[in-house]
Order: structure tokens, then sequence, then C-alpha cells
């Protein structure tokens, strides 16, 4: 019994040797390691930056076009003014006289 116990107190117990493998072991493993997280985030790299440029040009061609959309809308009402103008320019110097008038009571009080 005493000699099965000896047995396994030299089995269990580590020397520097074992620790010393079991050290380089774990080293090579953190290198692997370190270069697969390392590749993994240079393609999610590459593939984050390919969706933002994308979401970007579309947000550009979103922006362009609501832009070109205004820019009409502004030309049509200016038209319609235009034609109101001529249409009936009494009524018009009348509503410019009244907008001017307000205009200039509201910023004359202090």
């Amino acid at each position: 019994m005493a000699r099965a116990t000896a047995k396994l107190e030299e089995i269990s117990t580590p020397n520097s040797e074992d620790v010393a493998a079991q050290l380089a072991t774990l080293k090579s493993d953190l290198i692997g390691l370190t270069e697969i997280i390392a590749e993994m985030s240079k393609g999610k790299a590459g593939e984050i930056s390919e969706v933002a440029k994308a979401k970007a040009e579309a947000a550009r061609a979103s922006g362009a076009e609501q832009y070109e959309k205004a820019k009409e809308r502004a030309a049509d009402l200016q038209n319609q003014a235009n034609d109101f103008v001529i249409k009936q320019p009494a009524t018009s110097l009348a509503i410019a006289a009244g907008a001017g008038f307000l205009i200039g009571f509201l910023s004359n009080r202090r």
C-alpha cells in the first residue's frame, strides 16, 4: 500500500519538464488562435467596410433624389406664385403689403 501511494504521488506530481512542455503547447495554441482571430477580423473589417460604403452610396443617391424633388417643387411653387401675380396683381400687392406690415410690426416690438 505504501508503494502504491508513493507511485501515485510520483505520477500526480508534475515535474518542471512536464510544465515546460505544457506551457510550450499552450503558447503554440495561443499563437495559432491569435492568427486565426486576426484573419477573421481582417475579413470582417472588409465586409463591414463594403456594407458601410454601400449604405453611404444609397444615402447619397436618396439625398440627391430628395434634392431634385425639392428643387422641382420649389420651381413649381414659384411658377404658381408668378401665375397668381399675373392673374391677380391687386390681391398680390395687398398680400405683400400686409406681410411687410406684419413683419415690420413684429420686428419693431422690443
